[in-house]
């Protein structure tokens, strides 16, 4: 049986928020092609994760057998981290656009889950493992637009998930969901919901060609 580990950071509920509406697309779509399969479920709104403390940061340059009580309770806190991105079978992550960056709870898993000499670097014990990603954002940030420069969050995943974790990484980008919204903003809600309905869409297909390509090799 394959495994899915799905991570959301969006603040907002539901429905509400574009992007859970796009990974729960794609999660429906992976479980109706994979009843039998695993889904690890992170809410880092609901339950955010720890920051990294010294302690939490220290214990990965020290050997086990040498830990103060403070380091091996950390580390113990961010190997259910690890483990679970290092079971997983592919990996979908809802990743808002928040002033530019994604949120800080996802900034706090992602400096969880980075292990130079297992996760990362040389190691990279997840290496290949696909992973999904729905950057959704308020404006549009793609190249040409005014606000390119400001787009900080498929190139710093883009970094971190694939170089530093050796990740396939694939983004699904929902755009302009501010349109709806406001007054200044209402000629471009045809592109809105055309972008929406596509990324709905993408998030379906790849949800359901992913439980297709991987339950056969985890069964």
């Amino acid at each position: 049986m394959a495994t899915l580990l799905h991570v959301d950071s969006s603040v907002l509920p539901g429905s509400a928020s574009a992007s859970r509406s796009v990974t729960d697309a794609f999660r429906k779509a992976w479980e109706e092609q994979h009843p039998e399969g695993t889904v690890i479920y992170r809410d880092l709104s609901a339950n955010p994760v720890p920051h990294i403390t010294a302690d939490a940061h220290s214990a990965v340059f020290a050997d086990p057998s040498e830990h103060t009580p403070e380091q091996a309770a950390a580390f113990a806190g961010r190997l259910e981290f690890i483990e679970e991105l290092e079971r997983a079978d592919a990996i979908l992550i809802g990743a808002p656009m928040y002033n530019f960056s994604i949120p800080s709870t996802l900034k706090a898993w992602l400096d969880n889950v980075v292990v130079v000499g297992r996760t990362a670097g040389e190691t990279q014990s997840a290496k290949g493992t696909p992973v999904t990603v729905v950057a959704s954002r308020g404006g549009a940030y793609g190249p040409g637009t005014p606000r390119e420069g400001y787009e900080y969050v498929q190139n710093y995943l883009g970094a971190v998930l694939k170089d530093m974790l050796g990740l396939d990484v694939e983004f699904i980008v929902p755009e302009l969901t501010m349109a709806p919204h406001m007054p200044a903003l209402a000629d471009l809600v045809p592109l809105f919901e055309a972008s929406r309905d596509k990324a709905l869409e993408d998030a379906a297909t790849k949800g359901r060609t992913l439980a297709e390509q991987l339950a056969p090799k985890a069964a």
